[in-house]
């Protein structure tokens, strides 16, 4: 929908439930590991079950900031293998 490659994130926030998540979703679609995590995600800062997702998003929204970067993107997985994610334009 958004007309364009999972690659062209300049910045990914991953919720870390498990540190090897994490690792396993950036091999699986081939992202760069500079650019997921890079305020070190759950592991660093913490995973506050049911707030994780403002967590996320709000890191996400400063590492973009800090970086000048224009899109970024943000995932969280949910219980019984569900998952939500979401794009985020700067101007």
């Amino acid at each position: 929908k958004l007309g364009v490659k999972v690659t062209d994130f300049e910045v990914v926030e991953l919720n870390e439930a498990f540190a090897s998540q994490a690792v396993a979703v950036t091999e699986q679609l081939g992202l760069d590991p500079a650019k997921v995590n890079v305020h070190g995600g759950a592991v660093a800062l913490g995973h506050p079950i049911g707030a994780s997702g403002t967590r996320c998003l709000v890191t996400l929204l400063h590492a973009m900031e800090d970086r000048d970067a224009k899109l970024g993107l943000v995932s969280l997985c949910l219980g019984g293998g569900d998952a939500v994610a979401m794009a985020v334009r700067r101007p």
